[in-house]
């Protein structure tokens, strides 16, 4: 975690910066989840209110902390009703697309907004002013990855384990099922611990999809 007592001015400047990049990143990604299963017959969130972009709708506050302060977070999670489903698909396969709505829209939005990076860049003179909204900008970027990244690993409750059941068969389903809360509580203790395992590990995973999005945002725009 940060020390605050040792982050500096230039600490203090990103932290704050990253506010709206994490209302940003939780809101579009809880809108997801929300979107997803009202077009697939679930209107649970539709009657809940989550069918919006007020980020007031969508925050956790334990996971706003942590997206704040150590890039990965969770926002407070769309209830589903599998009964309310249309049976266009199979009840997990519904839950699956549900689920891997939340990580696609924030790795959407990184791209859009590594493309609004490039064009700011480009157009807004080298000020003080300037640098702050690059800095604001590229904060966005890196918190939508973060918490795509983090939401697809297939661990109760995140969301890359509702796309895992998917595939299981039935008793591993029912032994997730049963561990569920045991899980979460080690995972976020692991999380929590300095130097972290959880962040060693998805820290390069971030730099790669970074450099694979910028990579193709210089391929398509022409920007070497």
């Amino acid at each position: 975690l940060l020390n605050f007592a040792n982050m500096g001015t230039a600490g203090m400047i990103t932290l704050l910066l990253s506010l709206p990049a994490v209302l940003i990143a939780i809101t579009f990604h809880e809108f997801a989840h929300a979107y997803a299963a009202d077009k697939l017959g679930d209107d649970t969130a539709r009657l809940q209110g989550r069918l919006n972009l007020n980020p007031l709708s969508h925050t956790d506050p334990l996971g706003l902390i942590f997206l704040i302060l150590v890039g990965f977070g969770w926002g407070r999670p769309v209830q589903i009703n599998p009964n309310r489903f249309t049976r266009k698909y199979s009840l997990f396969a519904s839950e699956a697309i549900v689920a891997i709505a939340g990580p696609i829209m924030n790795f959407v939005l990184a791209f859009v907004f590594l493309i609004i990076f490039y064009f700011v860049q480009k157009l807004i003179p080298a000020t003080e002013m300037g640098y702050y909204i690059v800095l604001a900008i590229s904060r966005v970027i890196i918190i939508n990855i973060g918490l795509g990244v983090f939401n697809l690993i297939p661990i109760p409750p995140l969301d890359g384990s509702k796309v895992l059941m998917h595939f299981l068969p039935y008793n591993a389903k029912q032994w997730f099922y049963e561990k569920e809360s045991i899980i979460y509580i080690v995972f976020i203790i692991l999380l929590i611990m300095p130097g972290s395992i959880i962040s060693t590990i998805m820290s390069p995973i971030v730099e790669t999809i970074f450099v694979g999005m910028d990579s193709l945002v210089n391929l398509l725009f022409g920007w070497m």
